[in-house]
């Protein structure tokens, strides 16, 4: 498996179909791996892989569903865009809630599976770049020390040095260096940036 091109992933205990479906998606310019089992899948499954996973829903020991549910819970879950001959309204409710990307059936025509497809890798492009991001955000925060956490709390509260000081009972001189060490640290220049960053680190954590 390649982690560098996006591949879909296709995950159907149909050999025939498996084989089908693939030729189809390749002749479209897609790259892909093809899996006769969820588990087969997942023993294979690298962690820093990109693409979508394009699955059947009824399948043998594992199904669609529960594929999709071990998915989530990884670091780097794939979008998942469900193709199966078997579909209902409740397992199609289900898959939505659990954030397929889309449910069709097998005789869905070609233009939808590609439609389905290209939003799926679209979503994993963004979602990874978001993740990459709050990494890089919480990479920052973690370099902190625990004195330096304090005085931003107070920072972005809005207290000036003095009182900074008066509260944590330290005299200004070093809250003046705690506030330089960590926008050093944090990578921002501003109190106005400073702030930004905090409320995005806050809505990251938040997700």
């Amino acid at each position: 498996m390649s982690e560098t091109v996006p591949t879909v992933f296709v995950v159907d205990d149909d050999a025939s179909f498996l084989k089908s479906i693939q030729r189809l998606l390749q002749s479209s310019g897609y790259v892909t791996e093809g899996f006769s089992s969820a588990g087969d899948f997942l023993a294979h499954y690298p962690q820093g892989a990109i693409g979508c996973v394009l699955a059947d829903l009824r399948m043998p020991d594992m199904d669609g569903l529960t594929l999709q549910a071990v998915l989530t819970q990884c670091a780097n879950p794939l979008p998942v865009v469900f193709l199966t001959g078997q579909g209902d309204i409740q397992s199609s409710v289900a898959a939505m809630r659990q954030g397929a990307e889309d449910y069709l059936v097998k005789t869905a025509p070609k233009e939808a599976v590609i439609a389905a497809i290209e939003r799926a890798l679209a979503r994993d492009a963004r979602e990874r770049d978001a993740r990459t991001r709050r990494q890089g955000l919480q990479s920052r925060f973690d370099k902190l020390t625990s004195r330096e956490r304090q005085v931003l709390g107070e920072v972005l509260r809005g207290r000036l040095n003095k009182q900074i000081a008066a509260d944590l009972g330290i005299d200004e001189r070093s809250v003046k260096r705690h506030r330089t060490s960590l926008m050093r640290k944090l990578a921002v220049k501003s109190l106005a940036e400073l702030v930004q960053l905090a409320v995005e680190a806050g809505a990251q954590a938040a997700d």
